[in-house]
């Protein structure tokens, strides 16, 4: 547990990537490997499940540590994490544990059936037999919330640097549903396996924001454009009549889309399209909020299924007929790329469409494209030069996406909540609400949106000190405060929904601008709110 811990302390020291993959790295050099398994298990988001629940957790940690409960969740609340709280306010002794990070998790696995006088003597047992470091690491695990700014590319890059194995068959290897408990490191890393190539995918090309307009692009000729869907960005490989789909974050997602098995005996072996996941209902593009319902979900239903299909909008071919083809032209694969769809198009049933690309003769017709993006349900356009290879990762100059301008809304503060990190003593996390009629045809602020980001360092100080004198009710970390304030709310998207007291959901909401100069009476409705949706919106919406 101590070289883990010391590797955590060291990865949550420092913010550059280099220094987190060098200790990744030594660690998994030196570490014994049943260690190394259960790294590779927290880190690509595979924890034990949760043996106790936070209320006990900070009641035994507030008896532990001699204070009063209230003065703990009021610790709690000012440090912003449980873990550290924990690990901050209980005292360590003399006595230190040797036990591996393995003994603990096998452990905790064994706690989960044990009474709470049993939990809670363990929890008393080993709070103090640790440092800081192992005791903030040890409460971590026992919550199941491990997140310490480590994405499993970059831990698979350390991995890959440590056994000298190629990281593409890596990111395979750790995929799927292994069991860090039974498995070994011989098995789950080390041993070669050929099916590890037969899904290889190839690293994703990334492209550029585009900030201004595409003017000094050059000549609008040299540039294919196509819309920029939402959805999930893919990779679908068909080799050997096997199926494989991952994700742009390198998940093996194939058991997510089995609709996509359809593509064996339709799409020739050796075959490695680039596209975007879409949610398809009532045979039309559906929203993000659709594809949410399927977005993590362990398996998929039938009634799902047929509630949410989904499609590949399919717009690059990296391999084709076995080979690796991303060196050629885009122009060159589109045309490879179109041969192959075409013929498929009379199969309806094959949950494939290919994303259109479009020429022009001047780029005013280019932005008047972009202004009906959302008619056609996407988010902007892709401008892409037809000369240009499939590159790795983001590179600037060949692809560049020229996003449409965000959806705005006036609304009204009226929660807030402490922040995290370096903002955890000021309250930056807010909630937004908007004007509705209530039944009686009172007007009454709604709930619509959550938002972090957006204000300055001296914006968030100010509008801190104005809650704190403002407050009406206090619950748990969150306050409720005197409808006063009004911000400018920006998203990306807006979608109906059940799940939200609105009626209501948009995509990546964030403060805009705070509006000084308006009173909260012109902060808008829930229904200028709901006109911003595509489409018609039934009474029953």
């Amino acid at each position: 547990m101590k070289k883990f811990a010391q590797l955590i302390k060291t990865l949550d020291s420092t913010n550059k990537t280099t220094l987190k993959v060098a200790a990744l790295t030594a660690y998994f050099e030196q570490a014994d490997d049943r260690d190394k398994v259960w790294t590779i298990a927290i880190l690509s988001h595979r924890r034990p499940p949760r043996p106790v629940n936070t209320t006990l957790l900070r009641q035994w940690a507030s008896e532990l540590s001699n204070i009063p409960l209230w003065l703990f969740e009021e610790s709690y609340h000012i440090v912003g994490d449980l873990a550290e709280t924990i690990a901050l306010v209980i005292p360590s002794a003399s006595i230190q544990t040797d036990k591996s990070l393995t003994q603990f998790l096998e452990e905790m696995l064994a706690l989960k059936a044990k009474s709470e006088s049993e939990k809670k003597a363990y929890l008393f047992q080993n709070w103090k037999t640790m440092d800081y470091y192992e005791r903030f690491v040890f409460t971590k695990l026992i919550t199941g919330g491990f997140r310490i700014g480590v994405s499993q590319k970059l831990m698979t890059k350390a991995l890959a640097k440590a056994t000298e194995l190629d990281e593409d068959i890596l990111a395979y290897k750790l995929m799927g549903n292994w069991d860090p408990n039974i498995i070994s490191f011989q098995k789950l890393v080390l041993e070669e396996n050929k099916s590890d190539y037969l899904s290889k995918p190839f690293p994703f090309y990334l492209a550029y924001a585009l900030e201004d307009t595409p003017d000094n692009l050059g000549e609008v000729e040299n540039w294919l454009v196509e819309h920029k869907w939402d959805g999930i960005r893919s990779q679908v490989i068909v080799r050997n009549d096997e199926l494989f789909v991952w994700s742009r974050g390198e998940e093996l997602v194939t058991d997510k889309y089995p609709e996509f098995h359809s593509y064996i005996g339709e799409i020739p072996n050796g075959t490695v399209l680039d596209g975007e996941i879409l949610p398809f209902p009532n045979g039309d593009i559906g929203t993000f909020n659709d594809l949410q319902t399927r977005i993590g979900r362990k398996t998929i239903s039938k009634a799902l299924l047929k509630k949410t299909p989904v499609i590949l909008k399919v717009y690059d071919i990296l391999e084709w007929e076995g080979k690796d083809i991303r060196k050629l032209p885009f122009s060159e694969r589109r045309r490879i790329l179109e041969a192959m769809v075409q013929p498929l198009a009379e199969n309806t049933d094959l949950p494939l469409q290919l994303s259109e690309t479009m020429e022009f003769s001047h780029w005013d017709e280019i932005a008047q494209e972009r202004e009906r993006s959302r008619e056609v349900k996407s988010e902007g356009l892709m401008l892409k030069r037809k000369d240009s290879p499939y590159l790795v990762g983001r590179k600037k100059g060949d692809w560049w996406k020229w996003k449409v301008d965000p959806l705005t809304i006036d609304a009204v503060l009226t929660y807030a909540m402490r922040g995290h990190g370096r903002r955890s003593n000021l309250f930056t996390d807010y909630t937004f609400a908007l004007w509705d009629q209530n039944e009686q045809g009172e007007k009454e602020l709604v709930t619509f949106a959550k938002a972090y980001s957006g204000l300055t360092d001296a914006e968030f100080r100010k509008i801190d000190a104005w809650i704190k004198k403002n407050t009406l009710e206090r619950f748990g970390p969150v306050r409720s405060v005197t409808p006063h304030q009004v911000f400018e709310i920006a998203f990306e998207g807006i979608a109906i929904s059940k799940r939200h007291k609105s009626g209501v959901a948009t995509r990546f909401p964030r403060i805009l601008r705070w509006r000084k100069d308006k009173k909260i009476e012109e902060a808008n409705t829930l229904v200028d709110l709901k006109a911003l949706i595509p489409g018609p919106i039934s009474n029953n919406d």
